[in-house]
């Protein structure tokens, strides 16, 4: 009989110590840092949940593997590895290693998005939102109405909207939309999947219009497994089994390896279309590399490559979901608003509902995000009016569809007692939120503000 407790299926080889700043120093560090936390030293912060990017440890097998690395400029072995990896799960011929995922999105919008176009997606990311709006385009996003309820139960929040999808096409042209995209997990809307019948649903209008559909598969691993978890008829497949289907809906694909590849640095462009490959290719030669190392040492395609392999693995993904949910349901209990339910790679509190006397132009989840790190050292990131608001020429701002704070969970690198300690925090600022107040906007950068923006409590 099996039991219900699910352990992390690794024994811990080496540690790294944790820095335990007082309360005094995390507040001298917040001033220094005008409220931003991305502008905190990491040796300043005891629990980061900034972002689950490349901050992940790596396996004993991905570590040997690094030490096999071919660092050849051109031709290295090491490509070829990975390209064998990629193309058995993807199915995709082109693949081209980038040193992130926002260079395999910057090098394919320049070469397919043109001023004037619309790129539909259930949820662009920040960095995807940006490299599309920087080509003079619209980066659209028509994730369902539940996936912009934080409070829904619907099993896969993460879903594109059909309908919508297809008005837009009638409204603007298929013809000035280069492609269609899908976020798998869609993190900006909570980490929720996306079930494998609204990738077939989208693929279809995409066939009737002519149009590729691409996925920017950063969590592929994880949306698989919520596949088997909720989708009927999946129970009995694997990972691999449901990812290959998945990939097999779409014509290419955007890919950060510091996610589900388990590695610190990495990612690739991969898809079918040889000819755009080709224009991908040249920009890659200006901007990143040679086709075959693309900004990354040859160590860091083999680490790639074996991570791939570890993450459909099916005592990995159950033990990462759950690590991720056990969080969520400590924070539910309790009554702190998250959004429901949990998703793949981090827990997002619902700043909004927390913080309802803090309007959006004063950026309520940056404000509990502050307080998180000002109460326990915990360095989450907003998804707020920060990070999606959009100013207007009036001086007012748009607000974004949610305020959410995320806390994302690095790969098998927090142990349990350090998210409990999490909770604790979570449950301590919640306590207090009547008291906790908003932020104004300081100093700011034209792109991606939310990175580099100094602000300072109203």
């Amino acid at each position: 009989m099996p039991y219900r407790t699910i352990i992390e299926p690794f024994r811990i080889h080496s540690v790294q110590e944790i820095a335990l700043p007082s309360a005094a120093e995390r507040e001298a560090a917040l001033e220094r840092a005008g409220y931003n936390l991305f502008n905190l030293h990491a040796d300043e912060v005891i629990i980061d949940l900034l972002t689950d990017s490349g901050t992940g440890s790596m396996s004993d097998a991905q570590w040997a593997a690094m030490m096999v690395g071919d660092e050849s400029y051109a031709g290295s072995r090491s490509w070829y590895r990975l390209r064998e990896v990629v193309c058995e799960l993807t199915d995709m011929p082109q693949m081209i290693p980038t040193h992130q995922g926002r260079a395999a999105e910057r090098i394919l919008f320049a070469e397919a998005v043109r001023e004037g176009d619309v790129v539909p997606n259930n949820t662009h990311f920040d960095t995807t939102r940006a490299n599309i709006e920087y080509q003079g385009a619209e980066a659209l996003d028509l994730v369902i109405a539940e996936g912009r309820d934080p409070a829904s139960e619907h099993p896969f929040k993460g879903n594109l909207d059909v309908e919508r999808l297809e008005a837009v096409i009638a409204d603007v042209g298929a013809e000035r939309v280069p492609m269609v995209m899908v976020t798998v997990t869609n993190n900006s809307g909570g980490g929720q999947p996306v079930s494998m019948e609204n990738l077939r649903e989208v693929r279809a209008v995409c066939d009737r219009h002519g149009i590729p559909l691409f996925l920017d598969a950063c969590r592929f691993a994880e949306n698989a497994w919520f596949i088997k978890l909720r989708e009927p008829g999946y129970a009995d497949k694997t990972p691999r089994e449901i990812a290959r289907e998945m990939f097999s809906l779409a014509e290419g694909a955007t890919f950060s390896a510091k996610k589900d590849g388990l590695a610190n640095i990495g990612g690739f462009l991969a898809m079918h279309d040889e000819e755009l490959a080709g224009r991908c290719r040249n920009l890659l030669i200006l901007t990143e590399g040679f086709p075959t190392y693309g900004g990354l040492a040859g160590r860091d395609l083999e680490a790639i490559a074996r991570g791939l392999e570890e993450v459909l693995e099916e005592e990995y993904l159950r033990y990462r979901i759950r690590s991720t949910a056990y969080l969520a349901e400590k924070a539910d209990a309790a009554g702190v608003p998250i959004v429901k339910p949990p998703g793949g790679h981090a827990v997002y509190l619902d700043a909004r509902t927390l913080l309802p006397h803090i309007p959006p132009s004063q950026y309520p989840a940056q404000a509990l995000a502050v307080e998180l790190y000002r109460d326990g050292g915990v360095r989450g990131v907003e998804i707020g009016s920060l990070m999606f608001g959009r100013p207007q020429p009036d001086g007012t701002e748009e607000p974004a569809a949610m305020e959410l704070v995320r806390l994302a969970i690095p790969r098998r690198t927090y142990t349990q007692s350090h998210i409990d300690y999490v909770a604790e925090v979570i449950l301590a600022v919640a306590e207090r939120a009547p008291s906790i107040g908003g932020y104004r906007i300081v100093e700011s950068a034209p792109w991606l503000r939310h990175f580099t923006a100094r602000l300072q409590p109203v």
